[in-house]
């Protein structure tokens, strides 16, 4: 087996950078990339198993180590004999990180590359394409080691994110994800200081022809008010946020030095509600943090509930080198998996029943590339008949199948 492979690892923003990656390192040959992930320890394992079985699998190939994994613990990837050099994430969009111009055939030109900070969609293996348009993070929550990965906060001039959404759409792409590592901070950091929400008004003004614009995480202290009003009124903003909120019980939330409240968390979904009553609420929520104890526990699997989350990722707390949430008095393992396992069951009943709210509905698909499944504006995946890729579809939703809504023509 010839050509480069791309092995990618956690959030959508690495998601967009392989896509850009692979399409750079083309025409190598015999190389392999590995874009790794650093949010947990279990994520660094991940990436050195992946390495080994990339070994296993091409074994005259080399491989290189780029991510947030490798920037953060690059003696731990050195040290394998099967790794033959590492990317920082400030190089790695650059073609002579992983092919020096000697060694360079043909069909590989250092022209192809963008800057690092260009826009890295991603959309070749998706009907959406993936739009990183903040990178990096200001904010130091004590569980979390990626900023010592991503470096500072930094957003991509309004004028280059339309330009590529506008390439996009050209290229017949229906739906683009705004992503970020801190995707609320869009704007802090540039001249006048946009906001996501104007950012989000003028991709919706100037790029008339793309039909559906998502949200990736939002930091629930930093949704604005424009934002808010153009989720309510703009058709073509799905109805679906993803909300930072990591815990429901204040204590907690303090100890993680997260910037809002419970009752912030809650007021700004009733907020969402009010404003578009169809919009789903998804979730990040951590189980097991330091210090927690049955009660904030309790706090926290109520917040499924009270703030209507049907699209919940659950996370059991692993200490992580380098963080202050590792120094803090820990949580018996027993009781981290325990309690995880009784979010993740509240999660599942709360996205049942809401699953269930859908039969008789009529949803605007976007069909994926295999022809028999997609996502409906409010994120639910819908499986149907045969439809034709990278369109999208009206279903009138007739029953539900496991965690996935099943649609037929309407």
């Amino acid at each position: 087996m010839t050509g480069a492979t791309l092995i990618s690892h956690g959030c959508r923003l690495n998601i967009a950078e392989s896509e850009k990656i692979a399409a750079m390192l083309a025409g190598a040959d015999d190389l392999v990339v590995v874009n790794s992930c650093a949010v947990t320890a279990e994520a660094v394992k991940t990436a050195r198993q992946a390495i080994r079985r990339a070994k296993r699998d091409r074994p005259d190939a080399r491989i290189i180590v780029t991510g947030c994994a490798a920037e953060i613990e690059p003696e731990t990837f050195r040290a394998m004999a099967e790794v033959s050099a590492i990317v920082p994430n400030g190089q790695k969009l650059k073609l002579g990180a992983y092919i020096p111009s000697s060694r360079r055939g043909p069909g590989l030109q250092e022209g192809r590359a963008k800057p690092p900070e260009a826009p890295a969609s991603a959309g070749a293996t998706h009907a959406r394409t993936f739009l990183p348009v903040q990178n990096g993070c200001d904010h130091r929550c004590t569980f979390c080691i990626i900023p010592y990965g991503r470096g500072p906060s930094r957003s991509l001039p309004a004028g280059g994110v339309i330009d590529e959404i506008s390439a996009a759409v050209d290229r017949g792409t229906k739906e683009v994800v705004l992503t970020g590592v801190d995707l609320t901070a869009y704007g802090a950091d540039l001249p006048g200081q946009p906001t996501l929400g104007q950012l989000v008004e003028r991709i919706l003004r100037l790029v008339p022809d793309l039909p559906r614009l998502r949200l990736s995480s939002l930091d629930p202290c930093e949704v604005d008010e424009r934002l808010l009003g153009l989720i309510a009124h703009e058709p073509r903003l799905m109805p679906h946020v993803h909300l930072s909120l990591q815990a429901g019980d204040d204590m907690i939330l303090k100890r993680m030095k997260r910037r809002h409240s419970r009752a912030q968390a809650v007021d700004l979904v009733s907020r969402l509600k009010a404003l578009r009553p169809d919009i789903a609420i998804g979730a990040d929520l951590i189980a097991g943090f330091p210090t927690e104890d049955a009660a904030m526990f309790a706090n926290t699997l109520a917040l499924i509930d009270d703030c209507a989350i049907a699209l919940a990722h659950i996370f059991p707390y692993s200490p992580r080198a380098g963080t202050p949430a590792a120094r803090m008095p820990q949580v018996a393992r027993d009781a981290v998996k325990a309690r995880a396992a009784r979010l993740r069951e509240a999660a599942a009943q709360r996205k049942a029943a809401w699953l269930q709210e859908q039969i008789g509905t009529v949803q605007q698909v976007l069909v994926e590339l295999d022809g028999r499944s997609g996502h409906a504006a409010n994120f639910a995946r819908v499986t149907m008949p045969a439809a034709t890729p990278n369109s999208i579809a009206a279903m009138r939703i007739v029953a539900v199948e496991g965690d996935a809504l099943v649609g037929q023509p309407a």
